[in-house]
């Protein structure tokens, strides 16, 4: 009889634990272009939920590129960024809301004052989630903006990360990104763009 009370107690006492316990933290993986990479690494690394980010190139037909190469506007890649984002603390449609408002989805020919295809708005989906989700908040920024939306929705292929100097470019040369993402008139666009909502997410 003690035994079967003792089995008893431990079993409710298991249940209500597991009840209790958080759900086991996920990684995720999401893939923006958004013309510099300095900016967009910047600006997902202040958003709750994000856990790291790579600046990198994505989207082309040349195996291991070069900064130098990319900018020749021959390699067919994008500056890209690689979010790692915790799915206990945020979700993709979250990160989907905060790429639309800090990019210019109406600019097919780059970003702010960076010209040419591989400085264009771009969502790279890992799967077909992924994909539904990125056409559903394309569509509610066109229907947010009164305007055709440009960015493409394009399926990932390899990722090939930029070299060292750009990664937390950000961080490790505050003044030149600072003096480069005033002169590039980024931020003036967004809020002309999106107003009161733009860079919606990002804490400062």
């Amino acid at each position: 009889m003690l035994r079967s009370l003792a089995a008893a107690f431990v079993f409710a006492s298991t249940a209500v634990l597991s009840l209790a316990a958080p759900a086991a933290a996920e990684t995720q993986t999401a893939i923006f272009a958004g013309g510099c990479f300095w900016c967009v690494e910047s600006d997902f690394d202040h958003v709750p939920g994000v856990t790291s980010t790579t600046s990198g190139y994505t989207g082309g037909h040349v195996k291991d590129p070069t900064y130098q190469q990319v900018v020749t506007e021959t390699t067919g890649h994008r500056e890209s960024e690689k979010i790692e984002f915790d799915t206990s603390k945020t979700s993709y449609a979250k990160l989907l809301d905060v790429y639309f408002h800090a990019t210019d989805p109406t600019d097919g020919g780059g970003q702010f004052c960076d010209r040419g295809e591989s400085y264009t708005p771009a969502i790279f989906y890992l799967d077909d989630e992924q994909r539904k989700e990125a056409e559903a908040a394309k569509a509610a920024a066109a229907k947010e903006l009164g305007q055709p939306v440009v960015t493409k929705i394009l399926p990932a292929s390899a990722f090939y990360p930029a070299e060292d100097y750009h990664q937390d470019y950000y961080l490790k040369n505050p003044l030149r990104y600072k003096y480069y993402r005033y002169g590039c008139g980024r931020d003036a666009r967004l809020e002309e763009l999106w107003g009161k909502k733009a860079r919606r997410g990002i804490e400062e």
